[in-house]
């Protein structure tokens, strides 16, 4: 099948080549513009036009998708088939319907659930037993459009947002070939979308990742790990950021703020939440590497009674 293939971050990687390897002719590969990256701003590559040039497919990388050169460019394709993946750009209804079998997208969720853009984070988040991809017809709408396909994925109790993108983005390469057989041989019946079930998965930022202790510990603990690798979440001990990479429950606890340290010791961090408290067993302070809490605590003066808090105050 001849097919366009959008898509621009890691995770629209293993779709394209799996592909390519299954012998579609990929003629063109639309991903977003060159962005400046790092101290020196030097311009890089999106990982799917790395990719792309590997592959030696030809590549676009339109401003706008809906400029009409760009059009003329994809009109001119003739491909059968426009694949999508995390493009970063809503098509509009011209582009939607130039292909024959129209536009495919594959999205890291079961459908309604979940619409947006970080369907896996707020998956963990949630505390959402099972994911997947869904292969879906595109449509104007933000992630609306008919279902062609679902394939569920079960979460592990200590998925993090790092693993489930793993397994999501093998599976999404899976879920695509499959996809496309079942459209070639008019197996795929397209199944409307009802009513979501869950709250958009808007866009992830930086700041969600500051601690809220009086919330209570199995939250903190989903949002630690539905956020790891990044943002990532952090909170501040004695003036310093702390960062928690890994943390798990600690038990009851009653009597004590939000935030405080309750033992110090081999096991980690024990603090006090807003119902229990929870055990940073990884953390990695302000400055250095990642490192087991038992062993920073081996060169700090921090203590039981001392408390995290959500900014950063004058140390003691």
């Amino acid at each position: 099948m001849r097919i366009v293939y959008f898509g621009t971050p890691d995770f629209a990687v293993a779709p394209l080549r799996a592909l390519s390897e299954a012998g579609h002719e990929l003629v063109l590969v639309v991903t977003q513009p060159d962005k400046p990256r790092g101290r020196g701003h030097a311009m890089q590559f999106p990982p799917v036009k790395e990719e792309a040039i590997r592959l030696g497919i030809p590549v676009a990388q339109p401003e706008r998708a809906r400029d009409a050169d760009f059009i003329d460019l994809l009109r001119a394709k003739k491909a059968d088939l426009f694949v999508v993946t995390a493009f970063g750009q809503l098509l509009p209804k011209e582009i939607l319907e130039l292909p024959r079998y129209g536009c495919v997208n594959i999205h890291a969720s079961l459908l309604p659930a979940y619409r947006g853009a970080a369907p896996i984070q707020w998956a963990i988040i949630d505390g959402q037993r099972i994911s997947g991809i869904t292969t879906m017809q595109m449509d104007e709408g933000l992630d609306t459009g008919d279902i062609l396909r679902r394939y569920p994925l079960e979460l592990s109790p200590e998925e993090t947002g790092g693993s489930l993108f793993a397994k999501l983005e093998v599976l999404g390469a899976e879920a695509i070939l499959d996809t496309v057989k079942g459209l070639e041989s008019g197996s795929i019946v397209p199944e409307k979308q009802g009513e979501t079930t869950t709250a958009y998965a808007k866009m992830l930022r930086k700041e969600m990742g500051n601690l809220d202790f009086s919330q209570d510990a199995a939250y903190i603990l989903r949002l630690i790990r539905g956020l790891d690798p990044w943002p990532g979440t952090f909170s501040y001990l004695k003036g310093k950021m702390i960062k928690i990479r890994k943390a798990e429950h600690g038990g009851d606890s009653a009597g004590h703020k939000p935030g405080e340290v309750l033992a110090a010791d081999e096991r980690g961090l024990l603090v006090q939440t807003g119902d229990g408290a929870l055990r940073i067993t990884e953390l990695q302070p302000e400055g250095k590497k990642p490192m087991a809490a038992s062993a920073w605590l081996r060169g700090t003066s921090v203590c039981a009674g001392d408390c995290f808090t959500g900014i950063r105050e004058a140390e003691n």
